[in-house]
């Protein structure tokens, strides 16, 4: 299966709420366009990011004459696809590298590690994996296992201890071997306690100080958690200063749309999407591809 029908699978329920508005008949009257702006809202988008698509694609509509289903979708494909800001640098491909995977418990951020360990090996880059989530053993021993999958070393230390400590290590190895691609876990955070959010804010800074690679810090969003994903992007972005998204778990259950409101309302851009369990079905985002699975229909660009 390819990454546009993984991506098709993954966003089937926001792709059927938003493709029953197409299958009219005759002209495109005021109740097209005022449905649609409620199946963006129901998508996840929020209110501010449907009102504008809806409005700019009426406008293009007018202006272009665009009357029929096929043209109203790649319209709408190519709107949604500006929400999505260009990275300026992928920090898994533009290596050598450093990066810090913050995010809530249970968000997937270990299993990203692991599957991004796992595709530098397969390009035979030099990685290094961090294991600064200290708090939970789970993580630690997960790590090993992809670590050892991989042919990856995984730099950690025991149960409890300090994770800025942790990172400063891996920071040191990394510089003594000469690693390509430093990719370091960090303990599940939740974003509504400012306690953890500061002792998160620590780790990052001594990454940062000490780092001799470039340091990119990245929060991987479960998108199943739809509008609860914007709040913990917006806390996390406001603590670090965030680079980047990972987007995970996009199965039948999400609602892609959240994707589009995180990128509109933070500018932050999203490096990969995770479509399924296995290495490949972690991804780089194309934005083009992600709205076309969303919206749905098989015309091309």
């Amino acid at each position: 299966m390819g990454l546009a029908d993984r991506l098709r699978r993954g966003l089937s329920r926001s792709r059927e709420a938003l493709s029953e508005i197409f299958y009219m008949g005759g002209e495109v009257d005021e109740g097209f366009w005022e449905d649609l702006e409620d199946r963006l809202v129901m998508a996840d988008m929020g209110g501010e990011v449907a009102l504008q698509v809806a409005d700019d694609l009426r406008e293009e509509a007018a202006r272009a004459n665009l009357r029929t289903a096929p043209q109203l979708r790649r319209a709408l494909v190519e709107r949604l696809a500006r929400c999505f800001p260009e990275a300026e640098r992928d920090p898994f491909d533009d290596v050598p590298s450093c990066v810090l995977f913050v995010g809530i418990n249970g968000a997937g951020k270990t299993t990203t590690v692991g599957k991004l360990a796992g595709v530098a090996a397969s390009r035979r880059q030099s990685c290094l994996i961090g294991g600064a989530d200290t708090f939970r053993a789970a993580a630690i021993e997960q790590l090993q296992v992809w670590g050892q999958r991989a042919g990856v070393e995984v730099v950690t230390r025991e149960r409890g201890a300090d994770p800025a400590s942790v990172c400063f290590d891996v920071c040191e190895r990394a510089e003594r071997d000469g690693a390509e691609l430093v990719l370091i876990d960090t303990a599940g955070r939740l974003h509504t306690s400012s306690d953890l959010m500061r002792e998160l804010a620590k780790v990052v800074n001594v990454t940062r100080r000490r780092s001799g690679l470039p340091v990119s810090v990245v929060l991987v969003v479960d998108a199943t958690t739809g509008q609860n994903g914007l709040n913990q992007s917006r806390e996390f972005n406001d603590a670090l200063e965030l680079d980047g998204i990972i987007l995970t778990k996009l199965d039948g259950t999400a609602k892609g749309g959240i994707a589009v409101r995180i990128a509109h309302d933070l500018s932050l851009p999203i490096f990969r999407v995770g479509v399924g369990e296995t290495i490949d079905d972690l991804q780089p985002f194309d934005a083009h591809a992600f709205c076309q699975a969303l919206v749905g229909g098989d015309e091309g660009r």
